[in-house]
């Protein structure tokens, strides 16, 4: 008797007898109910039929077909709609063989705030709430800020936050080094602020030329008026918006609004180029790596791209694209209901729009075969691990702790992850010790506490470990001590098969002198010039940094806590009311209830209750 269960196009014909022409979304499992692939359709039986052929399909689709021993299917009422489910799926399930989008961070904007009579210039990521001019998508926040640092010297608006603005009494460093026109401390009427704010709107709404016009236009009147500190910063303020639009690179004439998506495929990898073109100025560039769904071609690469892409953001007027896509009517249909107004995808030919296209193709040629050299290296520094450490293969992914804290104070724990990419940062994370253990600067409990609460979130959301998420090698910064608190903890969690490695400082703590640790082996060093050893260290430096930096931080915040956070009904505008005129906490604990009703917004009750909290606090 043979129980192995029916896969293949058979299974697939017999799905046919039940379906109809109705649009829908439909998903292939494997033997283990795993999801192979999710897909949009038309017309679900005609799709379904192609499949069910036993001849005539691409390698991939082939492979596919061989692994499907069953179907699910989802009917909706339009395509469009069974385009955005079919989306929707893809980036919850992970299939297989579907073209994945996997870095789909936000993008900075500047902002020009408008609830204020001297608003703020600002950099700006996430949802767009807080009211105002925005302008972006920038590719990168150092792209923004160096955009921003040259705005400020043209406009000399400010970037202090209302508070700040608020408690000035004398310009601050931004208006003496020529950056902020002083609007706190009436340096700048509100008027002749608001005329900056227009000229720097202006710009970034793409109007160069009648901004620039109209600065030269000033500084000629005040040289002829013998006004020569004033034309010598007009001056300086058309050198630095020159400077701008040169940091800017390309600057099309004939292209307003538009996002470049140019795509390189090669050995069946991808990479994807976008370039970011608002107001006739390019606000720079980012690179994506998608996964290719084990062979997917450019159309549906492209296609899948710009349906992740643009889910959680708006899109452009035009996009102007590499190849052609797969339903490009239908994908233009999708990205309009996202943007409120009409998106237009072309694949230019010739002229401005098509060397835009090259030259945004030639980044992604370019980007990917650095990728793929610096994968190569990668791949055979994970194999050297895998046998330096009798790992049973090179491991997929990486995760490496550590902790920081100063005598138990604000203590953090720190995880980063590394793989065949590299450094996968998006996946790095940072725990906030709630335990005894970080005031007793206990790093065992400290470690148990991170593992803990690691393991049990992911035993939680992938017990069946289908997903990427799980390590294949844990590195503990430590030595036999620490692997065995680590193997114990992990034991009890009932993870006792992730391979975990100890790395612990040689006796005189010297790099290059570690010694390595395995639960119930004896220790053992690499080779001083060892590329795996420098690999290793970089990782736990990695680790090392990232506690730090979270320490610092948390840190920091805690600075600003003071007792006058715990008392009801002290927000942030009357604690900042208290200590600007009391200057410090114990100032104002020390203050009668006259005193306190002397401060602005202290009403006689809110007087009484300061006083109460901190009377009764003795």
């Amino acid at each position: 008797m043979n129980d192995k269960p029916r896969t293949g196009h058979e299974v697939i014909q017999d799905y046919l007898r039940t379906l109809d022409a109705s649009p829908g979304v439909y998903r292939m499992l494997n033997a283990a109910s795993e999801v192979l692939y999710v897909g949009k359709a038309r017309n679900l039986k005609a799709r379904v039929s192609n499949y069910a052929r036993p001849s005539g399909h691409s390698g991939r689709i082939a492979r596919m077909i061989v692994e499907t021993a069953s179907m699910m299917f989802l009917t909706t009422r339009t395509e469009l709609e069974a385009l955005l489910l079919e989306q929707n799926l893809i980036k919850q399930l992970k299939p297989r063989y579907n073209v994945l989008l996997r870095d789909d961070k936000s993008f900075p904007n500047i902002l020009i705030s408008a609830e204020h009579r001297f608003p703020q210039i600002k950099k700006h990521r996430g949802k767009k709430s807080e009211k105002g001019a925005y302008f972006g998508p920038f590719a990168s926040a150092g792209a923004v800020n160096r955009t921003l640092n040259q705005l400020q010297k043209v406009f000399l608006l400010r970037n202090c936050s209302d508070s700040m603005f608020q408690s000035r009494t004398r310009p601050c460093l931004q208006h003496q080094i020529k950056r902020c026109s002083a609007p706190c401390v009436g340096k700048i009427s509100a008027e002749g602020y608001g005329r900056l704010v227009s000229d720097a709107t202006r710009f970034l709404e793409g109007k160069t030329t009648s901004v620039q016009a109209d600065l030269a236009k000033s500084m000629a009147e005040a040289s002829a008026a013998m006004e020569f500190e004033r034309a010598a910063a007009l001056r300086d303020r058309i050198k630095a918006l020159t400077q701008v639009q040169q940091s800017q690179g390309i600057n099309p004439q004939g292209v307003t609004e538009a996002d470049v998506v140019a795509l390189h495929l090669e050995h069946g990898q991808a990479c994807v180029q976008v370039f970011f073109i608002r107001a006739n100025q390019s606000w720079g560039n980012r690179d994506f790596y998608p996964r290719t769904g084990s062979g997917a071609e450019e159309p549906e690469i492209l296609e899948a791209f710009l349906t992740q892409f643009y889910d959680d953001k708006e899109p452009p007027r035009q996009i102007l694209l590499s190849h052609p896509v797969d339903n490009p009517d239908l994908v233009a249909e999708a990205l309009a209901a996202r943007a409120g107004r009409k998106v237009e995808l072309l694949v230019p030919q010739r002229g401005e729009k098509a060397e835009l296209v090259e030259n945004a193709a030639r980044n992604a040629r370019e980007s990917l075969a650095r990728r793929m050299a610096e994968s190569s290296t990668q791949n055979k520094l994970l194999a050297g691990l895998a046998e330096a450490f009798e790992l049973d293969a090179p491991p997929n992914r990486i995760e490496v702790y550590d902790n920081s804290h100063i005598q138990g104070t604000n203590a953090v724990g720190g995880m980063i992850v590394a793989g065949a990419d590299g450094f996968l940062k998006s996946q790095y994370r940072k725990f906030n010790i709630r335990s005894e253990a970080g005031a007793n600067s206990d790093d065992f409990g400290m470690m148990k506490e991170v593992l803990t609460r690691r393991f049990e979130r992911l035993l939680k959301e992938d017990p069946e470990r289908k997903t990427e998420m799980w390590p294949d090698l844990l590195l503990i910064d430590g030595g036999a001590g620490q692997v065995s608190a680590v193997a114990g903890i992990m034991a009890e969690l009932g993870v006792d098969d992730i391979a975990m490695i100890g790395v612990a400082k040689g006796i005189d703590r010297d790099a290059g002198k570690e010694e390595f640790h395995r639960p119930g082996e004896p220790p053992f060093a690499l080779q001083r010039n060892d590329p795996v050893l420098y690999f290793v260290q970089r990782l736990r430096d990695e680790a090392h940094r990232w506690a730090i930096g979270a320490h610092r931080a948390k840190r920091a915040k805690a600075v600003g806590v003071t007792p006058l956070d715990d008392i009801p009904g002290i927000g942030a505008t009357r604690k900042r009311a208290l200590l600007a005129h009391f200057g410090s906490a114990k100032a104002v604990a020390r203050a009668g209830i006259g005193d306190l009703q002397a401060v602005d917004g202290i009403s006689e009750a809110i007087a009484r209750t300061v006083h109460d909290f901190f009377h009764a606090r003795g």
